[in-house]
């Protein structure tokens, strides 16, 4: 994963909850960035790692991630001290996103979603245990002509409390998708399953957690090294995928009842661009 440093904080994104904020770096790209200060904290940004780049391993469109070294200095120059005190907070490494200029919130209702695109990301979804992905905040951007998936640090829970980790029950845990942003798109859950399973290989994923920087994975407690909590990540990833038969059923009857639990969109909150095109 390249490295770039931050030379201006542009404007906050306060569309998440974790404040990541729109920055320039040296290397004259735009980013949006996630901070390690922030309360979701430094696990957030290992799920953001993890999940997007698993989803760029298994040929879905994802932003570039890169880290970004931030100087605190840097909070001097802003009028909000909400930002300066995450600034501050957040000194050296953080994490960038790519910033897709003019990519619009995909809204279902909006744009077609393909079966076969669906289904992957409900699988991929489903895998990462994704809690992040309703029809209320769908986390997929419409750039270029082409659906992107964002926004992955509410995945992998099970890394909130290491003290009672179990890779078996992690992996048969029911993923539920009722509210899924495309439970209504007729996902082809059985074409994903075929494709996506065999690509969830050991290589894979130590490929994927080769790129979390050791300094977010150190001092985890009950670990001795970030090589130990990479394992366990990959245990659990594993034990997931080699799972599948188990959590697909339900996950399967659940996509064809369209989302029984799915409550109607309220029209009145639909994006505004959607009310000038």
């Amino acid at each position: 994963m390249r490295n770039v440093t931050a030379t201006r904080y542009v404007t906050p994104l306060r569309e998440g909850g974790s404040l990541p904020g729109l920055m320039e770096a040296d290397d004259l790209g735009t980013y949006v960035v996630k901070f390690t200060g922030a309360g979701q904290g430094r696990k957030a940004l290992v799920a953001e790692i993890i999940g997007t780049s698993l989803a760029g391993a298994l040929g879905l469109p994802v932003a570039e991630l890169v880290t970004v070294d931030v100087d605190p200095t840097l909070a001097a120059n802003e009028p909000d001290e909400e930002v300066q005190d995450l600034l501050r907070a957040s000194p050296g490494r953080n994490l960038g996103v790519d910033f897709l200029p003019g990519a619009l919130d995909l809204d279902t209702s909006a744009f077609p979603v393909e079966p076969q695109f669906a289904g992957q990301v409900l699988w991929l979804d489903a895998l990462i245990n994704n809690v992040d992905r309703s029809w209320r905040n769908p986390n997929l951007l419409f750039w270029h002509r082409r659906p992107y998936l964002i926004d992955h640090g509410a995945a992998l829970t099970f890394h909130h409390n290491w003290a009672s980790f179990d890779a078996e029950r992690i992996a048969t845990r029911p993923y539920d998708a009722g509210e899924h942003a495309l439970i209504t798109s007729h996902p082809d859950l059985d074409a994903a399953d075929a494709a996506l399973t065999p690509l969830v290989t050991t290589a894979a994923l130590d490929g994927v957690l080769a790129l979390v920087p050791d300094v977010w994975l150190n001092d985890e407690p009950g670990f001795d090294s970030p090589t130990a909590v990479r394992a366990a990540y990959r245990e659990a990833l594993l034990a997931r995928v080699g799972a599948h038969d188990q959590w697909l059923p339900a996950l399967r009857a659940m996509a064809e009842q369209g989302g029984a639990r799915r409550v109607a969109v309220d029209r009145n909150n639909r994006p505004s661009w959607l009310d000038r095109s």
